[in-house]
């Protein structure tokens, strides 16, 4: 990540690159932020995402909620479950533990994390990072993409809310670590 720029005092260096990526834009448009944003959503849609960051867990309870979550997903008869929440329903069309390849060199990295796939295209990831202190990170990711839009000005926790309880209910992450809620929201 980041090129190998930056260290590991800055929180989400990537960051950084994203800043300055938008400042080409914005000189290069001659526009603002939130006249480009709209613009792209009108053509392109808009994509709901938000992460869920469960820091200094202790990593064999994170091992296990992992190992727990692959096997109920992996398992035959959960592709094509149904999950409802509130007026939504959600029903799994893919579920598996995802591997990244490489574009450039073809390298496979296997184990990245767990993935729910549904049918409108809305996923969410189960994923362990190694913690620079102490503990395990598991990372959940919410994603949901909105072409219309007159549904493009919603807050991404209303929208993703119901992912979010899909997520929680699944891996019972709050009652398996006595945690009330995640350590940080993006």
């Amino acid at each position: 990540e980041s090129f190998g720029a930056g260290s590991d005092h800055i929180r989400e260096k990537d960051g950084l690159w994203a800043v300055l990526v938008w400042l080409s834009i914005i000189a290069a448009r001659k526009q603002g932020v939130e006249e480009i944003v709209r613009d792209h959503w009108t053509k392109f849609g808009r994509h709901y995402h938000c992460r869920f960051d469960y820091e200094g867990l202790e990593p064999r309870a994170a091992f296990f909620i992992m190992k727990d979550l692959e096997a109920m997903i992996t398992d035959k008869p959960f592709k094509g479950q149904q999950f409802a929440v509130g007026n939504n329903v959600y029903s799994v069309e893919k579920a598996d533990c995802y591997e990244y390849v490489d574009p450039v060199d073809g390298t496979v990295i296997k184990k990245q994390g767990l993935r729910i796939i549904f049918s409108d295209t809305s996923r969410i990831i189960f994923r362990l990072s190694a913690s620079g202190g102490t503990g395990t990170i598991l990372r959940i990711y919410a994603e949901s993409y909105e072409k219309d839009p007159s549904k493009h000005n919603k807050e991404p926790q209303a929208v993703l809310g119901p992912l979010i309880a899909i997520a929680l209910k699944l891996s019972q992450i709050h009652e398996r670590t006595g945690r009330k809620g995640p350590t940080v929201i993006t």
